[in-house]
């Protein structure tokens, strides 16, 4: 017989940032304390195919999962919260579906009819969730349904959803809202007509929400949970406060204890224990209570959105977390970085880490970050585009090759260090073409790298074009005081980097920020974290401290 699974759609109103993300993502970790199985997705309404070729200031960062699709960054919530990892069919986009549609068009596949939204539309992003249970066959499906109620882009994805709740039965699905409740200072109350507007546009639409969840900064004064019930039309029980917190992953606690997992498992008719929480109980008193602090520099040229780097510092934190320590990041702007203000702008910071990107904006300041960091001894952490910039500093700073730079930014260099991957050359369409996904890293025996992962081969996430140019490892291994301590399993592409002349200078050409998790913190961050208090501890953390 069949399982049966259960479906929780998550939507929202009237406002875009409300944290539906984080509110599937706790209540997916609620309900695998509790035993049961849990997949998740996002559907998001823009019509790009994916965010791959979207500017961080639109979108935040681009999540990778295992296997190499570009998603949206509340995935990487949800891996972080629910501890499972993900893949392409947990993020579709408008862009999907309408091109899904099209080549089924073009190649016959409805036999003549007219290509409408309904069914053809809605019958794709139905077949997408069903895709998500046939290759996960999981006990519960949180899907969360991007951008706000009311969006027009939004009501394919809406309607998809109600039919499905039809299909499949109203009893095997749960409707979960997320609205504003604002608080007016001006008259100390909180108000309930945004949420009253939103529910009833949701009705509108043939989705009858089950339980709400009222997003607020300050606790709801009595009578407001009551108010929002009686004209929600749902029980007084199942509105539930989700009050702004000091930590995301306090979340999950605060929800259960307004009995969110008990209700949806009433609700759908899940037999499940009660949870087990007392690992993420524990997580939060490390977060509440670290022993120690340190500050590490991140630098970047997006720092003016800090979810361009979302994963990056989430990864930090867990790294703090597992070292009884507060990691304080310091956003520094790579843009305003040069050889005379790297000093000042760095000046206390226990560490440096360069993250990920791609174009030439900034990278001087990168490439500074990377030179004050080996000069001072202070722990250094190239991320992808960080450890090229590594490379590129050791070839201008301690081989002599003037002009040395990637051919990314500057294709006549006489000295291409980083150039482009033999797959990538010719005329490659910029979406969806890059080294994507999880692929092998062999680490070289008595590395630190290989200590600190307590393995001789990992697997990790990539996303990029360019990599290493192998004409130049025996300069980089010899005056350039590098040991290319990871390569693929073929040895063509150096996957990583380190010096044996520096407490702690590592650069790897992939993203282990995509596995780290609150309880389970990346061992390469761990290590970094490690380094940097070791730094701070020693006294030597800067001389302008």
């Amino acid at each position: 017989m069949e399982k049966q699974v259960r479906y929780i759609f998550v939507t929202g109103g009237v406002v875009s940032g409300l944290g539906k993300g984080i509110s599937a993502a706790s209540l997916g970790r609620l309900l695998k304390a509790r035993g049961l199985r849990v997949a998740a997705q996002k559907l998001d309404p823009y019509v790009n195919l994916d965010p791959g070729t979207m500017s961080p200031y639109q979108h935040g960062e681009v999540f990778v999962t295992q296997d190499g699709a570009e998603t949206d960054l509340d995935l990487g919530h949800y891996e972080r919260f629910i501890d499972e990892d993900l893949n392409r069919y947990s993020n579709l986009t408008s862009g999907r579906v309408y091109w899904e549609v099209l080549h089924k068009e073009r190649r016959g596949e409805y036999l003549g009819s007219t290509v409408q939204v309904i069914p053809h539309v809605t019958g794709e992003i139905k077949g997408f969730i069903a895709a998500l249970a046939r290759r996960t066959e999981p006990d519960v499906i949180i899907t969360e349904i991007g951008g706000t109620i009311g969006d027009i882009e939004s009501q394919p994805f809406l309607e998809a959803i109600r039919q499905l709740s039809r299909e499949v039965g109203r009893q095997n699905c749960l409707f979960l809202h997320v609205v504003l409740v604002p608080y007016l200072r001006c008259s100390g109350e909180h108000k309930t007509k945004p949420a009253q507007h939103s529910v009833r546009e949701l009705r509108s639409l043939g989705i009858i929400p089950d339980v709400i969840i009222a997003r607020c900064d300050e606790p709801l004064e009595p009578g407001i949970l009551d108010k929002l019930a009686l004209f929600c039309d749902v029980p007084p029980e199942h509105v539930i406060e989700n009050r702004t917190l000091g930590s995301l992953y306090h979340v999950p606690l605060m929800l259960h204890r307004a009995g969110l997992d008990r209700i949806v498992c009433d609700a759908l008719g899940l037999a499940a224990g009660e949870p087990d929480l007392a690992e993420w109980e524990a997580l939060c008193r490390r977060v509440d209570h670290p022993g120690k602090g340190v500050e590490i520099a991140l630098v970047g040229k997006y720092v003016e959105l800090h979810d361009a780097y979302l994963s990056v510092a989430e990864a930090l934190r867990h790294g703090g977390y597992e070292n009884d320590a507060r990691v304080d990041i310091r956003w520094v702007d790579s843009e305003q970085l040069t050889r005379e203000k790297v000093a000042g702008a760095l000046a206390g910071c226990d560490g440096v880490i360069v993250p990920g990107g791609f174009g030439d904006r900034g990278i001087g300041g990168m490439v500074e970050a990377a030179r004050y960091a080996r000069e001072q001894k202070l722990p250094y952490f190239g991320i992808c585009l960080g450890m090229q910039v590594a490379v590129i500093e050791a070839a201008r700073d301690l081989l002599g090759l003037s002009g040395a730079d990637s051919a990314e930014f500057a294709p006549d260099t006489p000295h291409p260090v980083i150039h482009l991957m033999p797959d990538q050359r010719g005329e490659v369409p910029k979406g969806g073409t890059m080294r994507l996904g999880a692929y092998p890293c062999r680490l070289l025996e008595g590395s630190r790298l290989r200590a600190v992962y307590g393995q001789g081969e990992v697997a990790e996430r990539h996303r990029h074009r360019y990599e290493v140019n192998n004409d130049y490892r025996p300069m980089l291994e010899g005056a350039g005081g590098l040991t290319l301590c990871g390569q693929s399993p073929d040895g063509r592409l150096v996957e990583a980097i380190e010096r044996k002349d520096h407490p702690f200078f590592v650069g790897v050409q992939y993203h282990p920020e995509f596995k780290s998790r609150p309880n389970r913190a990346h061992p390469v961050f761990r290590a970094f974290v490690e380094a940097a208090l070791d730094h701070r501890a020693s006294g030597e953390t800067s001389p302008h401290r």
